[in-house]
């Protein structure tokens, strides 16, 4: 089956505010970025929680109702002890309350997760419709604005390190993936950070 043409101008978008991630849904948009600054007590929070040195992991499947809040009962429950842990969980429900609305999801993919070194080396696409990225703490995940690497053979091709763009801790991004209707070949091309330095990352997939 012949995959659509890719949106002429695809192109990423970026704002202070929260409604820049709306404009994902805009033709040829597969990048939407938050550009928050984190309050210092999720900062502080985040860095006591890759301090611990312990691959911590948190992924479950959330029911959501964009009429009801979002409760996250024990999340990361091996941090509960950690002074801004309330905080925190109150952070990520907001996100997941924010995705929901979005999109007007039932169900949400959740993974928290604490990680030291490339979980996605090679630059990919992702094989979903939409999905959200923040890190608390340490290095963002990289990716390539179109043209700055072919799309043929992205897990052998290498992109100069000129082009290579990055997100910023406390910065919220929206990636459009290969599954969005209309965006076939025209996914974000993106990978995890090459950095060993600790981060803490959140990703929510939309579901149903």
């Amino acid at each position: 089956m012949k995959l659509a043409c890719p949106p002429v101008d695809i192109r990423q978008v970026f704002g202070e505010s929260p409604k820049v991630l709306t404009e994902v849904f805009q033709e040829g948009v597969n990048l939407a970025v938050w550009q928050r600054r984190l309050p210092a007590q999720l900062e502080d929070f985040a860095a006591l929680v890759v301090s611990l040195g312990q691959a911590l992991t948190d992924q479950r499947v959330v029911d959501v109702n964009e009429h009801e809040p979002v409760v996250l009962p024990g999340l990361l429950r091996e941090a509960a002890d950690l002074h801004g842990y309330e905080g925190f969980i109150a952070d990520v429900a907001w996100l997941v309350s924010a995705f929901t609305c979005l999109l007007g999801a039932r169900r949400v993919g959740l993974r928290l997760r604490v990680l030291q070194g490339a979980m996605c080396p090679r630059f990919h696409v992702d094989n979903v419709p939409l999905r959200l990225l923040t890190t608390y703490i340490g290095p963002g995940s990289e990716w390539l604005e179109e043209g700055a690497i072919e799309r043929d053979g992205l897990q052998r091709a290498q992109a100069p390190v000129d082009n290579i763009r990055s997100l910023q801790a406390g910065e919220v991004a929206v990636l459009k993936g290969e599954k969005w209707l209309g965006n076939e070949g025209a996914g974000l091309i993106h990978r995890s950070p090459g950095s060993e330095q600790r981060r803490l990352l959140l990703s929510l997939d939309w579901l149903a």
